[in-house]
């Protein structure tokens, strides 16, 4: 462990069991966690209410504003590319609101910026041609 994790004193397993109640089947699933403090410096529960804080923290700090303040979860689209562009372009807006505006709440940030604009409306649905009626042409009139 020190050749890879110089600084690493612990290594943390924390198993969950879930139990599916419709079909009443059972998974067990192990993750690990390497931490700088020793082994013997918290009990069971402690380390796993630091790795619960730790990982609430991580929502909190990236996930929710990148969800409340930007909507990212409302996106629709499939495109792996699209979606990775604009991940980019909100971590880089988020970066620089930081950089700033340092001391003001990302939510007050957000209040002073004018929403985007109402959604454009949707184009007619083009009918069928052949049932389209025409009109008739009129050659006095000048050719644009």
């Amino acid at each position: 462990m020190s050749a890879d994790f110089p600084f690493a004193r612990s290594l943390i397993v924390v198993r969950s069991v879930r139990t599916i109640k419709k079909t009443g089947q059972t998974s067990t699933e192990s993750r690990y966690y390497l931490s700088s403090a020793p082994p013997k410096e918290h009990r069971a529960e402690r380390w796993l209410a630091l790795i619960r804080g730790h990982w609430g923290g991580v929502e909190v700090r990236n996930h929710w504003r990148r969800d409340a303040l930007m909507g990212e979860d409302r996106s629709r689209s499939r495109n792996a590319n699209l979606l990775a562009n604009v991940a980019l372009i909100r971590s880089a807006l988020l970066a620089l609101l930081a950089e700033h505006h340092p001391d003001e709440p990302l939510p007050q940030l957000r209040r002073a910026v004018p929403l985007p604009p109402a959604p454009l409306p949707q184009p007619p649905q083009l009918m069928n041609p052949s049932k389209r009626k025409t009109l008739p042409h009129n050659d006095n009139l000048p050719r644009l």
